[in-house]
């Protein structure tokens, strides 16, 4: 019997740090990592299945909508190659197109609002909300703004 296939998305730093995680589970599937490219994330692959998005800070907005235009199709591109059945992400602005183009193909989203978020809600997790299958916050609190999540507690 085939192993469910996972892609897992995530922009780098703290949201891949929590993306991590997760790693227990990747033995249990088969899992393709997709995130920014940097020399950190670069030395990643070469103990796990990965792809690279280009990084795209918010602070030069033309710039940004160029990148982030890019990743969309970049996002597409992976996917098709990829073959998921489900989509793990922790955010951020990454991760939101290949979350979308899953549900295009009728896959399984699971979004993990960040840690960090415990009283107000990320553009992310705004955008993600509404498509998600499973939606899982690490505080109750924020259980004000997504009614419909699960409270999973920390994964750190």
């Amino acid at each position: 019997m085939r192993k469910k296939k996972l892609l897992l998305i995530s922009s780098i730093g703290g949201h891949l740090t929590q993306l991590l995680q997760l790693e227990p589970l990747f033995s249990n599937y088969d899992y393709h990592i997709v995130t920014e490219s940097s020399y950190i994330t670069k030395e990643m692959k070469k103990q796990h299945p990965m792809s690279f998005l280009v990084y795209g800070g918010r602070n030069y907005p033309i710039k940004y909508l160029f990148k982030f235009s890019f990743n969309i199709i970049k996002s597409l591109f992976i996917f098709l190659k990829e073959k998921p059945d489900v989509i793990i992400t922790t955010g951020a602005h990454t991760a939101v197109p290949m979350c979308y183009i899953a549900k295009l193909f009728r896959k399984k989203v699971i979004y993990i609002e960040s840690f960090a978020k415990s009283s107000s809600p990320n553009l992310s997790g705004k955008l993600i909300y509404p498509i998600a299958d499973l939606f899982i916050v690490q505080w109750e609190s924020m259980k004000q703004f997504y009614p419909k999540a699960v409270y999973g507690g920390t994964i750190y």
